[in-house]
């Protein structure tokens, strides 16, 4: 499981359930919302990974190299500073990239990580049910499955975690 475009105010919320399924993330922050008083410290004694999803979500295909190195760097720094641990992992924001993107997290050695399957939460805030339906009805073996910071995805949390569960699968960490 991976979290998109936090560190939000729910945080706490998808943790605690997290916590209690016994259940490993990923979260891809943007560094414009990593504050030193959001719950990143509890992330890391939970079990749990953080990387780069830029610093202010762009479409980093719209820029240059120049520019999109100079996003993903300043963002990788201030995560870094904040939480005083090496940042590894890097997701562009829309799952847009280019050859000057991956040149980018090659010569910052990030490991870029996309997902196989999205459950267009963002858009599903008033049938947050379809969450969970539209998960279910694709899983597949190694499936990275992306999820946002979202009250509608808190809200189904713990019955996809299940639902995932019931279907034969588990949850585990990347591996380089």
């Amino acid at each position: 499981m991976t979290f998109d475009d936090g560190p939000s105010r729910v945080l706490p919320q998808i943790l605690d359930i997290l916590k209690a399924e016994k259940v490993p993330a990923i979260f891809f922050w943007q560094s414009r919302l990593l504050y030193p008083q959001r719950e990143w410290k509890r992330v890391f004694d939970e079990g749990h990974q953080i990387g780069t999803h830029s610093t202010k979500h762009v479409n980093l295909t719209q820029l240059s190299y120049e520019k999109q190195y100079y996003d993903i760097k300043n963002s990788v720094d201030k995560m870094e500073r904040t939480i005083g641990k090496k940042v590894t992992l890097f997701r562009p924001p829309f799952g847009q990239f280019n050859d000057d993107t991956l040149a980018v997290a090659k010569e910052l050695q990030l490991q870029v990580v996309m997902w196989r399957l999205s459950s267009f939460d963002w858009e599903l805030a008033n049938n947050p049910q379809q969450i969970i339906e539209y998960i279910v009805d694709h899983l597949e073996d190694g499936a990275i499955i992306l999820l946002h910071e979202l009250r509608q995805t808190v809200s189904v949390l713990p019955q996809l975690i299940q639902a995932i569960r019931e279907k034969g699968y588990g949850f585990g960490t990347l591996e380089k």
